[in-house]
Formats: C-alpha cells, structure tokens, sequence
C-alpha cells in the first residue's frame, strides 16, 4: 500500500472511530511529514484524499480540521458517485476506465449540467 494511502486510511478510521471528533484540528502538512518521515507531497496527496472524501475540510492559513456532518446535498452526490460506478462495472468498465469517462466529459462539457440557454 503507498504511503500516503497508509496515512490516508489512518486518519480515517481514526474520524470514523470517534477518535478524532469534528472540528478537531489536524497537524500541518510538514509536521506531519516530518513526525511520520514522509515526503510533504505524500502526505498533502492523503489531506487532498481526505477532502475530497468529506472527512477534512482545510481553511487557508487556519490549517486542516475534520469535517462534521456531511450535508444532505454531499449524501446525495456520494450516492448518484456510488450508482454510477455501479452500473459502469455492470457494463464492464473498472473504476480508472469510469474516472477517465467522467473527467474527460467534465473538461469537454460545453455548459455546466443543468444550465439553460440564455
């Protein structure tokens, strides 16, 4: 497993555990690279991870802090993300292969989702 997976999947079982708590803040990126021994890219790859999964929200110059809650809205989102990559396995595609489709779609998309013509 690389490392920033490790710390990644530390960090989460230790918010899912109740071990951290909302709100409570996270060491800095080059603390914690420095107390672990590890690049600061790898560990600032695991924060990103991290956010981008709802567990940590990063505030600026405040630093990185565990997320509350998630919102109704993110739940919803989380599931249409877990339907998609349902349906995409039942048609065949592994997960890098469905990444691709939606970021290519994403980068090429003429307006956003949704949008009417004026």
């Amino acid at each position: 497993m690389p490392p920033y997976e490790q710390v990644r999947s530390q960090i989460a079982d230790a918010i899912r555990s109740g071990r951290l708590r909302p709100a409570a803040r996270l060491p800095t990126v080059r603390r914690l690279a420095g107390d672990l021994g590890l690049a600061v890219n790898t560990v600032a790859r695991a924060y990103r991870e991290l956010e981008l999964a709802g567990l940590v929200e990063t505030r600026g110059r405040q630093g990185s802090f565990v997320a509350g809650p998630p919102s109704q809205t993110r739940e919803l989102g989380l599931d249409a993300a877990r339907a998609y990559l349902l349906r995409m396995r039942e048609l065949g595609f592994d997960t890098a292969e469905a990444l691709a489709i939606v970021r290519h779609e994403a980068e090429t998309a003429v307006e956003p989702m949704g949008a009417l013509p004026p």
